[in-house]
């Protein structure tokens, strides 16, 4: 039987079309990358694409990151941040500087935020002084630390990469991943110079869009082809990975079944928290960052939805929400904090090194397939 093998595969020099989703855990000050260098690296080890999620305070930490991935694998890897389509005007501002100009504009929400923090007993805490991680002078830094570093893959988590990432990019060879969850989205990302395009589904964890994947993913091959197409949002086993590839993708983006492995980087309680939890507890809401994200049902997430307030632009709205995040980090509250994960958790239900994750995946689909195989117009009447 042949092995599970795409085109994908050689473009990124993979041995398997599977490719992690690089992520960031969580909100505010002190969060963490969920994929950090040595889960990174156990999946591009065993075959996969190891994707660096941009977890870190700055960009001598993003670079440190990079290195230390080359020094755990020989093999490809990615990394993956946002360059979101619009930034609310900050310039150069540090977080500071914008909060106050938020407790001008919108004291509501810096009201809201006080409220929770005493009803939840939790410290005041300083908040150190720099500019916003997903500001537009930050991004830029992070594309200089990537291209110094020669990544091979970059992937846009949100947004299409501008032609300051994409010119330099491709004259060194680096490998363009461009998300979308709309048809609309696709258009732009071939437009801006993406090479491989991700199909997203709504049920995907974190930053998504509101339509399924099984209605997405061919709309969107059907729309970049020749351009492979990577199947994100209810990847959780094998069965999935050969309907994606039924679907018309070459590959898939898997993200919350690698939040189980034992190399990712998210708290014990969170982890737990997605291996019993339940399909429809994992719900989206914008009032994290200003985008949409799907996190597990908390009760801070709760409290916003019913507050009336309407959802501030990136950055602001983490603006807004990081004297909370990180007071419940320091305190130990992580129930407190944003828990990132797709539906496809209802799956998802034990902890296991990231190479068996990956394998079983692989394994899963061949099987699947060669099912096909045998049963598809095996019925005779």
């Amino acid at each position: 039987m042949p092995g599970l093998r795409t085109p994908l595969c050689d473009l990124l020099g993979i041995e398997y079309p599977i490719v992690l989703a690089g992520m960031n855990n969580g909100s505010g000050g002190q969060s963490k990358a969920a994929t950090p260098t040595e889960l990174v690296a156990a999946v591009s080890n065993a075959g996969g694409l190891g994707v660096l999620g941009y977890g870190f305070n700055n960009a001598q930490e993003f670079d440190e990151g990079i290195r230390r991935v080359r020094s755990l694998t020989d093999r490809p890897f990615g990394v993956d941040f946002m360059v979101p389509a619009k930034f609310a005007e900050v310039g150069a501002k540090t977080n500071n500087e914008l909060r106050k100009d938020i407790e001008r504009d919108y004291p509501a929400h810096i009201s809201f935020v006080r409220d929770l923090i005493h009803e939840f007993n939790l410290p005041e805490v300083e908040i150190p002084d720099e500019r916003p991680s997903n500001s537009e002078p930050s991004t830029r830094e992070k594309v200089e630390v990537m291209l110094d570093n020669k990544v091979p893959v970059f992937a846009c988590a949100t947004g299409e990469p501008p032609q300051y990432i994409v010119e330099p990019a491709h004259a060194q060879g680096m490998q363009i991943i461009g998300m979308t969850g709309a048809v609309r989205h696709a258009a732009r990302q071939m437009a801006a110079g993406s090479d491989i395009i991700t199909a997203q589904g709504t049920e995907a964890g974190g930053h998504t869009g509101n339509i399924t994947s099984f209605v997405l993913i061919p709309q969107i091959v059907d729309y970049v082809k020749p351009r492979p197409v990577l199947a994100a949002g209810g990847i959780g086993s094998g069965r999935h990975v050969a309907a994606a590839m039924a679907l018309g993708a070459q590959g898939v983006w898997v993200g919350t079944a690698f939040l189980a492995s034992e190399e990712t980087n998210i708290e014990q309680t969170h982890q737990e928290t997605i291996l019993a939890g339940r399909s429809e507890q994992f719900t989206t809401s914008k009032f994290r960052d200003g985008m949409t994200v799907r996190a597990f049902d908390d009760e801070i997430k709760r409290a916003w939805d019913n507050s009336g307030l309407q959802p501030l632009p990136m950055p602001l709205m983490s603006i807004v929400n990081e004297p909370l995040s990180v007071a419940a980090r320091q305190t130990g509250r992580f129930d407190l904090i944003s828990n990132s994960a797709g539906q496809v958790a209802g799956m998802v239900t034990e902890r296991r090194p990231a190479k068996d994750i990956l394998m079983s995946l692989v394994e899963e689909a061949e099987e699947t397939i060669e099912q096909l195989h045998t049963n598809v117009g095996a019925v005779t009447t």
